[in-house]
């Protein structure tokens, strides 16, 4: 589905067999609380909300799930320092933070947000050699480097980051991979 999705083909699909199969394996995972399970044994965490919000989005039928108590179970998962955990009282984590967002920016919600603190978290994520990390005191990646900038992108926030560095570290982190080949 997602790679009809970029191809702007989603007329192709039958979207109400498409989107029930999705209510019915995915969306039919919301917990009461509104967070989403990631399977029938009951593991919850803020990537399957982001999952179930983004599938639902693309064939425009949010309506299928409990959009409300979703943005609620994603806003108990900020915390104090601005970023989001898996779980409430979680810690947080850029990957999540990606995923909590990225839901909030879906369905409207990125004023449950503060985004002075989150970018200030987000921003703090660069290190000496210019790669951004997923949490404190971890070493940089490209990975978390695409987490940390797309997130800072979809607050509108993205200017504090050191450009040149970033740009520096993901090429330095290129080379490397080629001389392993």
């Amino acid at each position: 589905m997602q790679v009809l999705a970029l191809f702007d083909k989603l007329d192709v699909l039958d979207i109400e067999k498409v989107s029930n199969s999705i209510k019915s394996n995915v969306a039919g995972l919301q917990n009461e609380d509104g967070s989403f399970s990631g399977d029938e044994w009951g593991e919850v965490d803020t990537r399957f909300s982001d999952i179930a919000i983004c599938c639902l989005a693309l064939v425009h039928q949010l309506n299928k799930i409990n959009v409300e108590k979703a943005v609620k179970y994603i806003v108990s998962c900020k915390n104090l320092d601005g970023g989001f955990g898996c779980t409430p009282g979680g810690e947080s984590h850029a990957g999540q933070i990606f995923c909590c967002v990225g839901a909030l920016a879906i369905t409207g919600s990125l004023h449950d947000i503060d985004k002075d603190l989150l970018e200030w978290w987000l921003c703090e994520r660069q290190v000496k050699s210019g790669g951004l990390n997923g949490r404190p005191e971890t070493l940089p990646d490209v990975c978390y480097s695409w987490w940390v900038l797309s997130s800072l992108i979809m607050i509108d926030r993205v200017h504090w980051i050191n450009k040149e560095k970033l740009v520096k570290f993901i090429l330095d982190c290129q080379g490397h991979f080629h001389s392993y080949l």
